[in-house]
């Protein structure tokens, strides 16, 4: 993978000791953009840590994703004031209008999809986010909307 020449000038940011392990893989997604194999393998040979020891940690951490990620990322919150008030409407608007399920990416690796414990934005309730932007007070419809502008521009 001619990408993983990318993994050397991220190694020499660091010394090889196991306490590198959290940045290290924190760079290689941020460099891929999620932890391929070939790049995790690398990461424990560099490390010297057995590949399991790189993914037993790895598979800890939700900030980790091991399957490639869309252009952009939605988040939808499930906290209890987002609950309450028809979250589930939401990701079920979302779910239909992008054809997948929270976990996965669309096929043209545009749009990945994920819920979230809760954002913190309870007063918006319900929310949900694409990239860095806060859409607050969702219904179905703004969701539609939504997604139908981000398709435009």
């Amino acid at each position: 993978m001619e990408d993983l020449k990318k993994l050397d000038g991220l190694f020499k940011n660091y010394r090889g000791e196991k306490g590198e392990l959290i940045p290290l893989l924190q760079g290689v997604q941020s460099t891929f953009g999620y932890l391929p194999p070939q790049a995790m393998q690398r990461v424990a040979k560099f490390l010297r840590l057995s590949e399991s020891t790189i993914y037993g940690v790895a598979t800890f951490y939700a900030q980790f994703k091991f399957n490639p990620v869309g252009k952009h990322t939605i988040k939808v919150c499930r906290g209890t004031a987002c609950h309450v008030r028809g979250v589930s409407r939401i990701l079920d608007r979302v779910e239909r209008e992008l054809s997948i399920k929270s976990g996965q990416t669309t096929p043209d690796m545009e749009y990945s999809l994920e819920t979230i414990a809760c954002f913190g934005s309870c007063a918006l309730a319900p929310v949900m986010v694409i990239d860095e932007t806060v859409y607050g007070k969702m219904t179905p419809d703004k969701v539609t909307q939504i997604l139908k502008d981000s398709e435009q521009q």
